[in-house]
């Protein structure tokens, strides 16, 4: 049996470990980042830092929003002294890489996830820091004010458009020429760049159901998908490994 070739889009401070996969997994990895991330020292950040001592929780949902902290003030996570949550993870064993201990981190590791948590436990009147980027969904401050905490948001992070559109473009080349086996999308930010790039969004559509095995990493970005009418998989564990894990096992079992 050949060796699949499998996209990977995301960020490229990300994909490293995915590629890593791939490879142990016996493939061979195509790296095309539709998505960079830039860490920001935002006036909201700035605010954040100084109410350090006012917060009764922090949420990181990404890893990025660690390095963000750690490179603009290096001293604010080795002084945190509220409650940790975290959303996934690799999230969660770098916060704990830093030293700090994690306190919730839901077995869905989605927005909705968490907020079923801080339901469960009754989480109220508390003051909650969020520092992420200014692209994410508004699920989560807006299900917690409903809870009746106080949510201070942070940018963090930008979530860009990705830079180097020509590795995008050669990516679409080999999909059209069926020199790709297997996509896989870990955001919904990745597949709506892929998408934006596109010159023909239904015609790349129709590549991917055709001729590509496409993989998500869990429902969020798979509503995306379902905008765009592409076929796709994702894991009952929201996470790369658990994606990668699906994809060689269906590819296999297709290809035997």
């Amino acid at each position: 049996m050949s060796k699949p070739v499998v996209a990977i889009t995301r960020p490229k401070d990300r994909a490293k470990k995915a590629c890593e996969i791939v490879e142990k997994l016996g493939g061979s990895a195509v790296l095309a980042p539709t998505l960079d991330l830039e860490p920001v020292n935002s006036e909201s950040l700035k605010n954040l830092v100084k109410r350090k001592d006012d917060l009764d929780w922090i949420i990181f949902t990404s890893p990025t929003t660690i390095v963000s902290l750690n490179r603009f003030y290096p001293d604010f996570l080795k002084t945190l002294s509220c409650k940790l949550a975290v959303i996934g993870n690799k999230t969660g064993k770098l916060a704990e890489k830093n030293g700090l201990n994690v306190d919730l981190m839901p077995e869905d590791f989605t927005a909705e996830g968490l907020i079923e948590e801080f339901k469960k436990r009754e989480i109220t009147n508390q003051i909650i820091g969020i520092p992420r980027t200014a692209s994410a969904r508004p699920i989560l401050p807006e299900e917690l004010e409903k809870l009746g905490n106080e949510v201070i948001l942070a940018e963090a992070y930008k979530s860009l458009f990705p830079m180097d559109e020509k590795s995008i473009k050669d990516l679409m080349s080999k999909i059209e020429n069926s020199e790709i086996d297997a996509i896989t999308f870990t955001s919904p930010l990745t597949v709506e760049n892929f998408f934006e790039i596109a010159d023909d969004k239904a015609k790349l559509a129709e590549l991917l159901n055709d001729n590509l095995l496409t993989v998500c990493i869990g429902p969020i970005t798979a509503k995306v998908l379902d905008k765009y009418d592409v076929a796709h998989i994702y894991p009952d564990t929201y996470t790369v490994p658990d994606m990668m894990e699906l994809l060689f096992k269906t590819w296999r079992e297709t290809n035997e």
